[in-house]
């Protein structure tokens, strides 16, 4: 058996325990199964990234009529070009991974799948490791509904969407989360012909004024509490056949077909039977406050442990992990400062702390300032007809409990309000803080000034 002080089970997340306890001069093993960098580099948050941007251009172009100003032609893009570029781009950046792994001494990397046959035991390839600590961050897979008629077709899935290089005529995308919105508004841009599908309601994790506004301006026709019945391919083409939510009989096909409907841990062939590590009823790692498994010294964490599902919790954690229980060597509880999350399509949306929803149902007392866009000068000068900022503010505290926007650059103007929120800053240190004149963050003052005409009617001053 060979033995490491850490061993690392997936390489997303992951990396931040492999290198820098590296440089302290612990032996490390880092184990991959796909390409080096997780799900995040491979096929998630950085190429998808890389396919938007284009997008927000076609997008500016489109709208510029209303200032008026006037192309020549409708704004066209290589779509297969861009792609190529995306492709190569995240593929060179993977490949440098195990290259400079290979070139540091206290790190063995080995591209292989792990999995457990004991506590504090790993096999892969043939072999069997241990190490004094082991961390999980093998993430999660698509999740592929189960549809009269869809196993066995060619659909897409968030990988495959990323790496076409040709530009389909019609696309149909199953899900109404993230990745779905975000993909589908992006082929959209490129001149597709997209349709979205969805059992339930559009994004129902965000507060409900966000999600009102986004159903006004979806970047594509949207079928919410739709009935999917059946899915056939024949020639090529994908017919989906169900119910709208009025009732309504349906039948349509398309071109390409996009699954997006969430996503599954990959612990069902990670060996957990053999150990204590304990699994919910999801299929996710159950971690302690310290991000530790039922196995001691076993800690999980990312999207496996089904928490936040976003790279930057996971490398927050991560940093967490190394800096209490590598450096310090201390092990320390976990506590979160005030998560984001972004979904970039067009309107962008960002949101950070409860929702209005979530006050109510916690009894939680709050004043609420809502302001648009429109009422700005910035807004004035970009003649935005879509978005507003929405903060919520503790009628005891008066600090931030929740702040959301919708709108331009919504994921840009959401920091000040993280930072906010994890400085603790109250109603009148807000309102105290000086505006560029005539920037866009002037929406968020603005709405801050809401909430204290909210205060004055109550408490008057």
């Amino acid at each position: 058996m060979k033995e490491y002080d850490i061993i690392v089970i997936g390489t997303g997340g992951g990396t931040k325990l492999v290198t820098p306890p590296s440089k302290l001069g612990l032996k490390v093993a880092a184990f991959e199964k796909e390409s080096p960098g997780g799900t995040c580099l491979n096929r998630g948050c950085i190429p998808s990234k890389m396919l938007i941007y284009p997008t927000e251009i076609i997008r500016f172009s489109e709208d510029s009529s209303k200032f008026p100003l006037h192309f020549d032609s409708k704004p066209r893009a290589d779509f297969s070009t861009i792609v190529k570029r995306v492709s190569e781009t995240v593929d060179a950046d993977s490949r440098s991974i195990p290259i400079a792994y290979e070139k540091n001494p206290n790190i063995d990397y080995y591209p292989y799948y792990a999995r457990f046959v004991s506590d504090k035991v790993i096999e892969a390839n043939g072999e069997t490791f241990t190490a004094k600590h082991i961390f999980v961050t093998v993430g999660t897979r698509p999740n592929i509904p189960d549809i009269q008629g869809l196993e066995g077709t060619p659909y897409w899935t968030s990988r495959e969407a990323l790496r076409s290089e040709s530009l389909p005529k019609s696309l149909a995308v199953i899900g109404a989360g993230y990745i779905a919105l975000e993909l589908g508004s992006a082929y959209k841009a490129y001149g597709t012909e997209v349709e979205g599908f969805a059992r339930a309601e559009i994004l129902s994790s965000v507060d409900s004024e966000i999600r009102e506004e986004f159903k006004k301006h979806p970047p594509y026709p949207i079928n919410d509490h739709f009935q999917m019945q059946k899915i056939s391919f024949e020639k090529g083409l994908f017919t989906l056949t169900g119910k709208d939510k009025y009732g309504n009989s349906y039948s349509r096909s398309f071109e390409k077909l996009l699954i997006a409907t969430g996503v599954r841990p990959n612990t069902d062939d990670l060996g957990i039977e053999s150990t204590s590590i304990e699994l919910d009823s999801r299929g996710y790692i159950k971690v302690n406050e310290y991000l530790e498994t039922g196995s001691t010294d076993v800690y999980a964490f990312g999207d496996v442990i089904g928490r936040y599902f976003f790279r930057h919790t996971a490398n927050f954690e991560g940093e967490h992990l190394f800096q209490t229980l590598i450096a310090d060597k201390k092990k320390t509880k976990i506590e979160y400062p005030p998560v984001p999350g972004a979904v970039f399509t067009h309107p962008q949306i960002a949101t950070v702390g409860l929702t209005e929803e979530e006050l109510i149902s916690k009894k939680i007392p709050y004043w609420k300032g809502v302001n648009r866009y429109s009422s700005s000068a910035m807004g004035m000068a970009r003649m935005s007809e879509v978005g507003f900022v929405k903060v919520l503010v503790d009628k005891e505290t008066e600090t931030i409990l929740g702040a959301h926007i919708i709108g331009d650059e919504a994921s840009d103007m959401i920091h000040q309000l993280i930072l906010a929120m994890s400085l603790k800053a109250n109603l009148d240190q807000m309102l105290r803080m000086i505006y560029i004149h005539p920037a866009l963050p002037e929406v968020v003052r603005n709405a801050f000034r809401k909430v204290k005409e909210e205060r004055i009617k109550e408490k008057g001053y």
